[in-house]
């Protein structure tokens, strides 16, 4: 009898722990979800909704999307004309797609660079591997701001630049590096190379050496290995890294505001000035929306090209 019951209850505690462990599963699991709507759905939502409202010199400088009409009927007032100014003003044509310019120019030159430096950390010994990649994250322990700061140093009038030039007799006078876009170029370039580098790194990391072995003892060359073999194993690397870097990059405000100044035009800075010097939230947040759209149709077409590449 005694037996029975220390058997029961033994059965009645592991149901209770499982029953316990299935409920923590869930919340973990709803967890990233509840994150996910909190800081992405709803805000997305409600600029969504101040994209189709009228501006107006009220507090908030926005009309309101409904108006209680009468006790049991709402009417509802949708504004599509910031959408149409975005597609029909040159200005934000110009500023759009001088962004698009200035990222995808960047994403090249950081795929370019970061691709050899991540197939070089590749090939190092192991005991390299590692110094090499502490190299390449260490910048991020310091501040974004202050690393775009040092820059601006550097190539201003009086930075190490043109002071190491005047002084071996290169130049006479210095050089404006500032304030245009190649100087933009190169700072997003340095600020955003890690984040092309590493998924390079980790795809190339997981190809079988086997494979490359194989190629080479069938009459391949190093050079025909590398293309028939690697670069094609390597393409989802390359994909996560254009996408972590051409994001970021289209809608980067702090280094054109900082570096380029007011010669050069992205669509960050034209968000900025709609929402703080003209106080237009809804024209702000419509090319907000219009930024989200192109981000979305980006990743699809990232995820189209990476299935159509596995088939």
């Amino acid at each position: 009898m005694f037996k029975q019951f220390i058997k029961k209850l033994n059965i009645k505690r592991k149901f209770d722990n499982a029953k316990t462990k299935f409920n923590l599963e869930q919340v973990l699991i709803f967890l990233p979800y509840l994150w996910s709507i909190f800081f992405f759905v709803i805000p997305t939502i409600l600029i969504i909704k101040i994209s189709l409202a009228k501006s107006c010199t009220s507090l908030p400088p926005f009309l309101p999307l409904y108006e209680n009409i009468s006790e049991h009927f709402y009417g509802i007032y949708l504004f599509f004309g910031n959408y149409i100014k975005l597609f029909t003003d040159s200005f934000y044509f110009s500023s759009l797609l001088s962004s698009f310019i200035l990222s995808g120019t960047s994403t090249i030159i950081c795929f370019v660079i970061g691709y050899a430096m991540a197939y070089s950390i590749h090939r190092a010994p192991k005991h390299v591997k590692l110094v090499l990649i502490l190299m390449i994250v260490l910048p991020f322990v310091t501040s974004f701001l202050v690393r775009v700061y040092a820059w601006m140093s550097l190539l201003n009038s009086k930075g190490i630049i043109n002071v190491f030039l005047m002084k071996i007799g290169l130049i006479n006078s210095p050089i404006h590096f500032l304030d245009n876009n190649y100087a933009v170029c190169l700072v997003i370039v340095y600020c955003y190379l890690p984040f092309m580098i590493m998924p390079i790194y980790a795809t190339l990391d997981k190809i079988e050496t086997s494979l490359v072995e194989a190629s080479l003892d069938l009459g391949a060359n190093n050079w025909r290995s590398f293309w028939n073999i690697t670069f094609p194993l390597s393409i989802p690397g390359i994909m996560a890294g254009c996408t972590l870097v051409f994001v970021p990059a289209l809608g980067e405000f702090v280094i054109p505001e900082l570096i380029g100044g007011s010669r050069t035009l992205t669509i960050g800075q034209t968000i900025w000035s709609e929402f703080f010097n003209n106080r237009d939230w809804p024209l702000a947040c419509a090319i907000a929306v219009l930024m989200m759209c192109s981000f979305i149709f980006y990743s699809l077409f990232s995820k189209m090209k990476s299935v159509l590449n596995k088939r």
